[in-house]
């Protein structure tokens, strides 16, 4: 299962599942940190110009990745901004967070899905075991985010957190 992801849809809710051979503690952490977020957050060829993380319950992760590869076509030179407000925060096991899409001042885009995300942290034999369960307000806001590529663009975001915890390691 390392380095493979697992996903499933139950209604309006999207899980994935993927194990990272990495400590707990520092998988957790380069969940929290935005000199790590900037290094792993975001599908290949984009970048994380923006990264403003305030991790704690109440605090605000803002960012903004822009596409840096030409070979993306119409996405070459698009920025995609985020919004984090962390709900709970249980070290090193578990970050709850509502995600918006936003724009450059934070302000949540409308017509545009939330997601209430749930990530659990689990020890294994190998390292660590990364559930994310994100929860939308309906069938059809998870289908608008999955219909954007999301899949993919959270697969190559999760491959380039193994990349990332692999380098800092080493």
């Amino acid at each position: 299962m390392a380095n493979q992801m697992v996903s499933k849809v139950e209604d309006k809710v999207l899980i994935l599942e993927r194990e990272f051979n990495a400590p707990r503690e520092l998988v957790f952490q380069v969940f929290t940190q935005a000199e790590h977020l900037k290094h792993w957050w975001g599908p290949k060829g984009w970048t994380v110009p923006v990264c403003h993380v305030d991790f704690r319950v109440g605090g605000v992760w803002h960012y903004c990745m822009k596409c840096e590869d030409k070979n993306q076509g119409d996405f070459y030179g698009m920025e995609s901004w985020g919004k984090a407000v962390y709900r709970e925060i249980v070290e090193p096991e578990k970050i709850v967070y509502v995600d918006f899409f936003s724009d450059a001042e934070g302000n949540e885009a409308p017509n545009m899905p939330s997601t209430i995300v749930t990530l659990e942290f689990i020890e294994t034999e190998n390292g660590t075991k990364v559930i994310n369960r994100g929860e939308y307000a309906s069938a059809e806001g998870l289908q608008q985010v999955m219909d954007m590529g999301m899949m993919q663009g959270i697969t190559e975001t999760w491959d380039r957190l193994s990349e990332h915890l692999a380098s800092i390691q080493a």
